[in-house]
């Protein structure tokens, strides 16, 4: 086949026509046969017999304007496939109440290789490595994660956001910037603690 872009085979290949040294199957016309068309009853006798022929342009026109989908088929065959839901038999999902169709069953897929239920576990394990690690690769142990929480820290938050945070909560619970109010000591010592833990972690080191 040529690989030209341009190629006429190409697009008459789309359009049924394929080229080639096959004579036309309609008794005495001289023309190539390009084009593929039923066998007649009498070529398909035997169970060996052909299923196809080759026509010319000009008979493969004739028979297609001759052609009826319905020749051999008995009344009640053709009363069958000229209902207007012929063909809509299969069963099909039945509509949600809330108007959402309802989720595909497990059970309609075969996986035969466990493949969908690997990437899942996959993808969990990967969720729950990630939840540990910061973008900066650095890990984050459970006792981090607290501290951080304590100190209203994100994730990704650098050794400088952590004494620029410990700064500000020192003046936010301490009493000396608080009137003598000594109302949130447990919240004070939860932040010294939380800085003093986080100071050392590898994380911020």
């Amino acid at each position: 086949m040529s690989t030209d872009p341009f190629s006429t085979r190409r697009f008459n290949r789309f359009h049924g026509r394929v080229e080639g040294d096959r004579p036309c199957a309609a008794p005495g016309c001289p023309e190539a046969g390009e084009f593929r068309a039923p066998a007649m009853d009498s070529d398909r006798s035997s169970r060996e017999g052909p299923r196809w022929r080759w026509l010319c342009l000009d008979h493969v026109k004739a028979f297609n304007q001759g052609y009826n989908f319905f020749t051999g088929m008995s009344a009640e065959e053709i009363a069958a496939a000229q209902r207007p839901y012929a063909g809509w038999e299969r069963e099909t999902r039945a509509f949600s109440t809330s108007a959402h169709s309802p989720p595909p069953k497990w059970a309609d897929f075969s996986d035969p290789l466990d493949a969908i239920g690997a990437k899942f576990r996959e993808r969990v394990a990967k969720a729950r490595a990630d939840a540990q690690v910061r973008q900066d690769g650095q890990f984050l142990s459970t006792e981090d994660r607290k501290a951080m929480r304590v100190m209203e820290l994100p994730v990704d938050a650098d050794r400088k956001a952590l004494r620029v945070r410990y700064t500000e909560l020192l003046r936010r619970y301490h009493p000396d910037h608080n009137g003598g109010d000594r109302s949130h000591e447990g919240a004070l010592q939860a932040v010294i603690a939380a800085y003093a833990h986080l100071r050392k972690a590898s994380a911020f080191a």
